[in-house]
């Protein structure tokens, strides 16, 4: 019964989806009011009745439902509970549901906090969130129908895919979602300003907390499946340039250039067209994303679905959502009239130019994944673009980035001497640049990747902390005037400075992995000793034995190692290979020596003739850096949310600023 009352639900929440997105646009375009307010019930009506569903199903999953089909292909009475919930979401069905549950979460968001929103715009912004809506329960309804019954349910599930039985990817598709759903409200917001013909410093500070809300929850998700992929596959990497990392990646990229862009309209109203652009183009590669995991067109190690059916379906919405918003942009962009001019050397082309840097590297990542596929419709040849590709043709975007956005942040706005504003910058290059020096003689070898990377990670640091020493005049005033402007600073600006250090500290993690990581792999017998040489330290492993052990849905080959530095024990590291019963599928457990400069990384393979056991040990520098710069990047991301103009209610009355202080 509770099966049905999701399935109703979520019929209901359709029909309330398609009465929000005629309503309220009918009523914004004659002046109606009665039509207009009935947005914001209709909204939060839909997001109830989405709830509904989405609890029915998740007690499905969590009482071993199996006259489910979706319980009883993804689920099995053995699992641990946890792993029963997230097997909510661990299947194309109930991440679809997933994803229309926090479409209507935002929708319902902007009709509960969106007071100060003029009425006709917030009744367009939420006819389209709902349009959007209507296509996706559309889809869920009539392809992908989460409550389909058996007619003789089995007396055990099939099991969830044992990769996906982890903490890590558990909450890694949640955040990833609310990073693709979040961009929604930028689209709604872009095409419904569209339809009014205004944009405005207003409509810039709505616009900015959702895309950062959304690039923060991406910034997670993305750093959630690196860290998945890299101690839960085996693999040894943390980033492969899958077609699927590519799909969360591309977005996290436009919407960077939207956050930025953003920031010009609100503050100089420029920049209109290009923004409303971006808002669309974030949220439509949100859209490829979908398309890409679920069609089946490109193969990848976690998509979601193959259906061709369902594939043709997302391709439908796409050229919907897609097509019809640009032929919007392009018969209404001649009415965005930017009033702002600025000049060459200004801080609005020195955002612009970030915008042609994030916006090239994202296509630059979109051709990348697309080319085979196109490579096979027109050519009849099968090619694969791998990660030499993606590491030549991406990285001097990110170098540039990195090079540019310190400088960026110091200029005024409107008009600008470059020479004037390097001034108090050039002892950071030479601070940044003798770090790479340093590092460059200390090396072993000529490789350029952890120089070039330190020098590239201490300049964006130092430049984000002059940023804010410059804005409270740090040395130029009083110490105690400086510290009470510090204090008086919007939290924007400190949520600015940890957001460019944290990316710094990623390119630092990802140069000294790529320069330094060592690897060994051979036949080792219990009672062997080997060595594994990192850049500074040599590590000596024991193979102390070999055990079977059972967990609770899985038995396992586990390898004890000892772990140790001038033949002092430092760690005893445990490799499994498992495998699970009710799928049959085996799965390689890593085990980790973690430590703040470097991991010392253990896999376990099969048993060899000779009675040995495959292994390959890594010395892996500063990895962990990667995981810990995005952390910093989503922190930053959220203490500006914090601040009361970015916040959902971003039309409050502005704080006053401290003299002499440019906020952002």
């Amino acid at each position: 019964m509770t099966a049905e009352l999701g399935h109703f639900s979520l019929i209901l929440a359709f029909i309330v989806a398609i009465v929000q997105m005629i309503l309220p646009m009918i009523g914004a375009q004659k002046g109606w009011t009665g039509w207009m307010d009935v947005a914001v019930p209709a909204a939060i009506s839909q997001f109830v009745l989405t709830a509904v569903a989405f609890g029915a199903l998740m007690y499905a999953f969590a009482t071993s439902d199996f006259s489910l089909t979706l319980v009883a292909g993804n689920s099995h009475s053995a699992k641990p509970m946890l792993y029963k919930l997230t097997g909510t979401w661990g299947n194309h069905e109930g991440s679809m549901l997933l994803w229309v549950f926090i479409l209507t979460l935002f929708g319902s968001m902007v009709a509960f906090f969106g007071q100060n929103l003029p009425p006709e715009l917030k009744a367009r912004v939420l006819s389209v969130q709902a349009a959007v809506a209507v296509a996706f329960f559309a889809f869920l309804l009539f392809t992908s129908n989460p409550f389909t019954r058996l007619a003789f349910p089995p007396f055990d599930g099939q099991g969830l895919n044992p990769l996906l039985q982890d903490p890590g990817l558990a909450f890694h598709p949640p955040f990833l979602y609310l990073g693709y759903v979040g961009l929604s409200m930028s689209f709604s917001f872009a095409v419904a300003a569209l339809i009014e013909g205004r944009v405005d410093a207003a409509w810039a500070r709505w616009v900015r907390p959702w895309t950062l809300a959304a690039w923060m929850f991406l910034t997670i998700g993305i750093a959630l499946g690196s860290w998945w992929a890299y101690y839960e596959l085996g693999w040894g990497g943390w980033w492969f340039w899958d077609p699927v990392e590519n799909a969360s990646f591309m977005p996290w990229l436009i919407a960077g250039a939207l956050l930025h862009s953003a920031i010009v309209v609100e503050k100089r109203e420029s920049l209109k067209t290009w923004t409303i652009l971006l808002a669309i183009l974030a949220f439509s590669f949100s859209l490829i994303g979908t398309f890409i995991v679920r069609s089946g067109v490109i193969t990848s190690v976690h998509a979601f679905a193959n259906d061709p059916e369902r594939g043709v379906f997302i391709l439908a919405i796409l050229a919907v959502a897609i097509g019809g918003s640009l032929t919007l942009f392009a018969a209404r962009a001649n009415v965005m009239q930017s009033k702002g001019v600025f000049s060459l050397v200004s801080r609005e082309s020195g955002l612009v130019l970030n915008n042609i840097l994030l916006v090239v590297a994202a296509f630059v990542v979109f051709v990348g994944t697309v080319w085979p596929l196109v490579s096979e419709l027109a050519f009849d040849r099968k090619l694969s673009v791998g990660a030499p590709f993606f590491d030549l043709a991406f990285t001097p975007f990110i170098v540039v980035i990195a090079m540019v956005a310190p400088i960026g942040a110091v200029l005024p706005w409107k008009r600008a001497s470059l020479g004037k504003a390097m001034r108090p910058l050039w002892g950071l290059v030479a601070v940044s640049v003798a770090f790479g020096a340093l590092v460059l003689v200390l090396q072993t070898g000529t490789r350029m990747m952890a120089p070039i990377g330190l020098t590239l990670a201490v300049w964006l640091i130092l430049g984000a902390l002059a940023d804010v020493a410059l804005r409270v005049r740090l040395g130029k005033i009083a110490f105690g005037e400086s510290m009470r402007r510090l204090k008086n600073l919007p939290r924007s600006d400190f949520g600015k400075m940890l957001a460019h250090a944290g990316l710094g500290i990623t390119i630092f993690g990802v140069a000294a992995i790529t320069a330094w990581e060592t690897e060994d792999i051979r036949v080792a017998k219990v009672g062997d000793s080997f060595e594994v040489s990192g850049p500074v330290t040599t590590y000596q492993i024991r193979f102390d034995d070999v055990r079977n052990i059972r967990g609770a849905n899985y038995t396992a080959t586990q390898g004890v190692f000892t772990v140790l530095v001038n033949g002092r024990e430092i760690s005893t590291l445990r490799p499994e290979k498992r495998l699970y019963a009710v799928s049959g599928m085996p799965t390689t457990e890593a085990a980790m020596d973690i430590g703040v400069t470097r991991d010392v990384y253990l896999v376990i393979g099969d048993a060899q003739e000779n009675g040995g056991w495959a292994v390959r040990s890594y010395v892996k520098p500063f990895v962990n850096w990667i995981w810990f710069g995005a952390t910093i990047m989503a922190l930053g991301s959220l203490l500006s949310l914090t601040d009361r103009r970015y916040r959902v209610a971003a039309g409050a009355k502005r704080r006053q600023e401290p003299q002499g202080v440019a906020a952002e």
